[in-house]
């Protein structure tokens, strides 16, 4: 979240150094607002964009719909399980949704364990057991209790504003012109080179902020993901099922087309299907919203092994 503000600053700070000639706030309390406004629209209204986003149906109305005792029976038994984990975790059980996607995904969304929502696809009701589902159930729950849907939420956003604010600056390059006191730079010779420098600095960061958002939201995401797969263990006392749960998962070929980029790091699975996700190194780290599947399904075995 530091990263985030600083980042927002520095653009800000930029465009007031080499647009209006003098480091004044007007583009650092812009940039900043910016970021706030967006942030508290991600905070209040950012779950319910991401539900929408995926096309999610409250459990109640899938109910209904459902077609076949099959169907009406894995339902019942997802809220079954969600209400005995959220009792488990000392939570308010959160409101339910289905998203109608044949890929085996899930994720959680609010800004807090009143205002929480779980989802969960079709495919992963179809393809997991009761144990299985219970794992999946209670690291979702976990990103709640952590409050890493919160913090999720608004960097979704703060990422959207620092996109919007690089969009501004590309546009102003390309209209605008940097209005520098050249004639003093040029007397102070080595002030000029620092703030060329500089200059060439703040543009790389005004064209690639988005990137750099992305990736800050990646690195935050994969740590929680670690922590929410051995908090989900705790809350079951049975962290194989979740790492069985995890390897069917990852098992499954197809992308969960109905989550969109934007929500891709809330999925307790990546929902793009990238290869980089399951490879290792540095570049990969960096590039991926989640930590390499079979990581962490050996970090559960070994809470598996210890436990027993």
């Amino acid at each position: 979240m530091a990263a985030f503000v600083a980042f927002l600053a520095a653009l800000g700070y930029g465009f007031d150094l080499f647009y209006l000639g003098a480091p004044f706030s007007i583009g650092s309390v812009a940039a900043l607002g910016v970021g706030s406004v967006s942030a508290l629209a991600g905070y209040y209204r950012g779950d319910r964009a991401v539900l929408l986003s995926s096309h999610a149906v409250p459990l109640e109305t899938s109910l209904s719909t459902a077609s076949t005792d099959d169907q009406r029976l894995k339902l019942r038994q997802l809220d079954n399980v969600v209400e005995e984990i959220a009792i488990a975790a000392g939570l308010p059980k959160p409101k339910v949704y289905i998203v109608p996607d044949r890929d085996p995904n899930a994720f959680a969304t609010g800004r807090d364990p009143q205002h929480a929502s779980i989802a969960v696809t079709s495919g992963l009701l179809d393809l997991v057991t009761r144990e299985e589902l219970q794992g999946v159930v209670a690291h979702e729950l976990s990103h709640i209790r952590n409050l890493d849907v919160r913090l999720l939420t608004v960097i979704a956003a703060l990422v959207g504003a620092v996109a919007l604010l690089s969009d501004w600056t590309r546009r102003g390059m390309r209209y605008g012109s940097f209005r520098g006191d050249r004639g003093r730079n040029r007397e102070k010779g080595g002030g000029g080179a620092i703030a060329l420098v500089f200059l060439v600095l703040w543009l790389a960061a005004a064209i690639l902020a988005p990137i750099i958002g992305q990736l800050l939201a990646m690195a935050v995401s994969r740590r929680r993901e670690y922590l929410a797969d051995a908090s989900g263990a705790e809350l079951t006392r049975n962290p194989g099922a979740l790492a069985d749960a995890l390897g069917r998962i990852d098992g499954a070929v197809e992308p969960t087309s109905a989550i969109k980029r934007g929500s891709a790091h809330l999925c307790i699975a990546d929902p793009l299907g990238r290869s980089v996700g399951i490879r290792e190194g540095f570049w990969p780290d960096l590039l991926a919203t989640h930590p390499p599947m079979k990581n962490r399904i050996a970090a559960l075995k070994q809470m598996a092994y210890q436990h027993s």
